[in-house]
C-alpha cells in the first residue's frame, strides 16, 4: 500500500484506489501542515452552484414585505428561515432578452437560456447563445480539480421544441462557449461514476454490479490502514463522509434494481429513482460530495425544464407543474401554485442543510459556497420576466453577507447581479452578458 503520510500530514489530494474506483478524501485536519486557523482559511475554496426552476412563482407569496436586514420570510420562503444568516432574497430583477418573437414555447426556451448567460438565443438549427456564469467561474475556481464542472438535471432531454429555437436552449442552462451547450446528466449513478470512477464502460459497470462490490469495499484495505494514522477528530469526519457515500450508493442501487440487465441502456447503467423527490435529493447529495472532496467546485442543476409537466406528490399538489403555473389569476390556483413553490424551496433547504452539516476547513460548506436559486420567468400565467424570484445563499468564504432582502431598482437586469457575483469571487470583468451597470450585493 502507498504511504499516505508525508511530513506528518496527509496530502490535500490523497486518493484511495481500487477495482477501477477512486475515492477522494474531504479536507481533514491532517491535511493542514501548520494546523492554524490561517492555514485552514487558505485551504477553504469557494464553491458555486446555480439551481434553476421553471415557470416562475406566485410572487405575492414569494416576495418579503419588508426590505433590508432581518426581513420577514414570506409564505413560500418560510422553509429557509433557519438559514437566515446566509440567505439573500434579491427582488426587482428582470430578464429582458427572454422577450422576443414566437409563441409560448419560444418564451419558455429563452427564459432558461438567458438566465445564466445574459444572452439572446439565436433562432435556427444551430444553437448560439453565450458563455454562462458557471463556466466563467469554473475556469477560475476549478483549475486544479479533476472535473471542471457538473451539469445536472432531473428530466430527459427534449427532442422536439418547435418555434425555430433549438432544444439546447431548454435542455441545458450551462454553455461553455457561444456554440457549446453542455449536456446535463439526469442519472445519479452516472454522476457517482464521474466522481469516483466505478467502471469506464457498460461492461465494467455491469460486472461491478454483479459482484455487488461497492466503492468502499474496493478501497477497504487502504481505508483501514489510513484510519490508524488519523487523529480522533479526523476519524469522526471521515466516518461521516464514508457513511454518506455508503447511503448514496445504497439508494442508487435500490433505484437501479428496477432496471433489467436485458434492457440496453448504455448511458443509464443503473440508479434513476422513480420517485421525483428522491431523485432531486440524490442530485443534491452528489453535489455535496463533489464540493466536499473538491472533485469539482462548480455545478449547475436544472431542477425541472421549462414546460415540464412533472407532478410532485409529496407537495400535496396533484397538478402538473406547467399546467398549474397557468392559474388564470384564480386565487385558489395561485395558492396551490404557491404551495408547490414552497415545496421546491423546502428541497433547496434540504441541500443547504447538507452543506451546513458538512465541515470544511474552519467552517462548513455553506460558509464556503455561493448558490444562486431562481427562475427566468416571473408570472407563468402571463409569461413575463420581471420581477423574478431569486435567492442568493451561502457565505462565499466570508465575502457574502446574509440576512437581507435586497431590493434592487426596478427592472435591474439579472446580468448586473451575475457581474456582482463574479466580483465577489474576485473575478474581475467589466461586463457580463447584457449588463448595463454595476450593482452591489
Amino acid at each position: 500500500m502507498a504511504n499516505f503520510i508525508s511530513k506528518k500530514h496527509l496530502s490535500r489530494r490523497t486518493v484511495l484506489r481500487g477495482a477501477g474506483s477512486m475515492l477522494a478524501l474531504p479536507l481533514l485536519e491532517s491535511m493542514i501542515p501548520a494546523g492554524t486557523l490561517k492555514a485552514q482559511e487558505g485551504l477553504a475554496k469557494t464553491r458555486f452552484g446555480a439551481i434553476y426552476f421553471p415557470h416562475g412563482a406566485t410572487m405575492s407569496k414569494w416576495t418579503p414585505l419588508n426590505e433590508g436586514k432581518n426581513f420577514e420570510f414570506s409564505e413560500i420562503l418560510k422553509p429557509l428561515e433557519s438559514f437566515r444568516e446566509q440567505i439573500n432574497v434579491v427582488s426587482n430583477l428582470t430578464l429582458p432578452l427572454a422577450y422576443g418573437p414566437g409563441g409560448a414555447t419560444a418564451n419558455h426556451n429563452r427564459s432558461a437560456a438567458s438566465f445564466l448567460s445574459g444572452a439572446k438565443p439565436l433562432r435556427g438549427a444551430t444553437p448560439e447563445l453565450g458563455v454562462t456564469i458557471d463556466q466563467i467561474i469554473a475556469r477560475e475556481l476549478n483549475r486544479d480539480t479533476p472535473l471542471p464542472s457538473l451539469e445536472l438535471t432531473i428530466e430527459e432531454a427534449t427532442i422536439s421544441c418547435g418555434e425555430g429555437l433549438s432544444c439546447a436552449y431548454r435542455n441545458t442552462i450551462s454553455w461553455q462557449s457561444p456554440l457549446s451547450p453542455l449536456p446535463m446528466q439526469n442519472n445519479p449513478q452516472v454522476v457517482f461514476e464521474q466522481l469516483f470512477g466505478d467502471g469506464a464502460t457498460p461492461a465494467q459497470r455491469k460486472a461491478r454490479r454483479k459482484q455487488s462490490l461497492s466503492l468502499l469495499d474496493a478501497v477497504s484495505e487502504q481505508l483501514s490502514s489510513l484510519d490508524k494514522t488519523l487523529p480522533a477528530s479526523d476519524k469522526v469526519r471521515l466516518e461521516q463522509y464514508l457513511t454518506d457515500i455508503r447511503e448514496i450508493e445504497r439508494r442508487i442501487v435500490q433505484a437501479g434494481e428496477k432496471v433489467s440487465d436485458d434492457v440496453a441502456v448504455p448511458d443509464k447503467p443503473n440508479g434513476i429513482p422513480a420517485d421525483v423527490e428522491e431523485h432531486i435529493k440524490l442530485m443534491y447529495d452528489l453535489q455535496v460530495l463533489a464540493w466536499q472532496t473538491e472533485v469539482s467546485r462548480v455545478s449547475t442543476f436544472l431542477m425541472a425544464k421549462e414546460l415540464s409537466g412533472a407532478i410532485y406528490p409529496a407537495s400535496g399538489v396533484r397538478d402538473g407543474f406547467h399546467t398549474l403555473s397557468h392559474h388564470s389569476n384564480n386565487e385558489d390556483n395561485k395558492a396551490r401554485f404557491a404551495q408547490l413553490n414552497r415545496y421546491h424551496v423546502s428541497l433547496l433547504g434540504y441541500f443547504l442543510d447538507k452543506l451546513r452539516s458538512t465541515p470544511d476547513g474552519n467552517g462548513n460548506l455553506l460558509d464556503h459556497s455561493m448558490i444562486l436559486y431562481g427562475s427566468g420567468m416571473s408570472d407563468g400565467n402571463s409569461h413575463n420576466h420581471d420581477p423574478l424570484p431569486v435567492i442568493l445563499a451561502g457565505g462565499a468564504s466570508g465575502k457574502l453577507e446574509g440576512n437581507r432582502h435586497i431590493v434592487m431598482p426596478e427592472k435591474t437586469r439579472v446580468s448586473n447581479l451575475l457581474l456582482a457575483m463574479l466580483h465577489k469571487l474576485d473575478i474581475e470583468q467589466n461586463s457580463f452578458g447584457d449588463s448595463d451597470e454595476t450593482v452591489m450585493i
